[in-house]
């Protein structure tokens, strides 16, 4: 029996929340229709014709990558282009394709924790916030008996996420007093006449990113004309979410040593270094992907080796007159090591949803670089 997809981006967000994205990104669906249903589900770092190919193979009819098909919005499909020719063979073999990109480098358990912890950090912590900024609180004022619509409303909307926990709100009784005007049409009361009415105050944390859709939704859901409502900025910090982790070694070894270990445990076919390769590695500072610009925050944290994907011929001159370390293992090595993660937390909250659907983890290699 298949189930529909967006029941899969549902799941996939409630572990990469899509408000951590970054506002130049585009997460979500790229291609294809979000109620369709399928029995198999293929997960890639990125989607190229042979990815495609291989969904169809396998009988695949949604695609889950963590790069976006669509960074950016093209001025034209041409069939005759490389990602026209995609978009083409996607839409005729309906296969649907979603992604989630800076989201899951952010989460908690996402791309950083999985390199982190493929790497055998210990002591971990964010290397830089992200998500503290743009967070708003939402409070709104229901009339008893209409709360429990309101709310869900809202928070399947997306709102109520604080780290690891999702539908988060507090609600109090009390008493709210209107008296309708001439014009209006009360849901309770009578034109000019004071009105008493017991009601529920509802507050819950809301991303700026999303919050036109979950004001929307609460209005929605609400009985009264004129809905009473509140929208508070907030400075509250996200501390288990963010780009990077900062976290030590369980033993120090030379730089060299530790390379070795960052070729064998990402499985790729060289690493590049910057440094001396007999220093002491003890602190370690990874960011999935290309995040040789924060090696000032890892600097920071106390960082003596950075190891990232990407790095740039200035930038490894910075890191290195700093004073510290970088090892390069490439964009794809640092952040494939989040597939198998994502695969076992999909097939772990399907089992436990009896929801019946086929993961399966692509076999095409999209790293674009080769070594000889």
């Amino acid at each position: 029996m298949s189930v529909k997809c967006a029941s899969i981006f549902r799941l996939i967000e409630e572990f990469a929340p899509a408000h951590l994205a970054e506002s130049w990104d585009n997460c979500g669906l790229q291609v294809g229709d979000p109620q369709a249903g399928v029995e198999k589900a293929l997960l890639t770092i990125d989607v190229n014709l042979a990815v495609a190919r291989e969904a169809v193979d396998k009988g695949a009819g949604l695609i889950l990558s963590h790069h976006p098909l669509l960074l950016k919005p093209p001025k034209a499909i041409n069939t005759r282009q490389p990602l026209g020719e995609l978009i083409s063979f996607l839409i005729r073999n309906n296969i649907t394709v979603y992604a989630a990109h800076t989201n899951l480098d952010a989460a908690a358990g996402g791309v950083n924790s999985a390199l982190a912890e493929r790497l055998g950090l210990i002591e971990t912590a964010v290397l830089q916030q992200t998500g503290q900024t743009g967070l708003f609180k939402l409070v709104v004022f229901i009339p008893v008996g209409h709360e429990e619509k309101v709310r869900a409303a809202i928070l399947e909307a997306g709102a109520g996420w604080i780290g690891n926990y999702s539908h988060c709100s507090f609600m109090t009784g009390g008493t709210g007093t209107f008296k309708p005007l001439a014009g209006a049409s009360p849901y309770y009361g009578r034109t000019g006449e004071l009105e008493q009415v017991e009601e529920v105050r509802f507050e819950t944390i809301v991303p700026a990113g999303i919050l036109e859709k979950a004001v929307s939704a609460m209005l929605d859901a609400h009985p009264y004309e004129e809905v009473a409502y509140d929208i508070l900025p907030l400075k509250n910090r996200v501390s288990n979410c963010g780009l990077g982790r900062v976290g030590k070694l369980i033993e120090p070894v030379s730089l060299s040593r530790f390379a070795g270990k960052v070729k064998e445990n990402l499985a790729v076919p060289a690493v590049r270094i910057g440094g001396r390769q007999d220093s002491i590695v003890k602190t370690v500072a990874v960011c999935g992907g290309s995040g040789a610009d924060l090696w000032p925050e890892a600097l920071k944290a106390g960082a003596d080796t950075i190891v990232t994907g990407d790095v740039k011929y200035h930038t490894a001159q910075e890191i290195t007159a700093a004073g510290m370390n970088f090892i390069d293992a490439g964009h794809y090595g640092t952040e494939s090591v989040v597939l198998p993660v994502l695969l076992k937390y999909l097939g772990d909250i399907c089992g436990r949803a009896g929801i019946d659907i086929g993961l399966i983890l692509s076999q095409t290699n999209t790293d674009p670089f080769a070594y000889f």
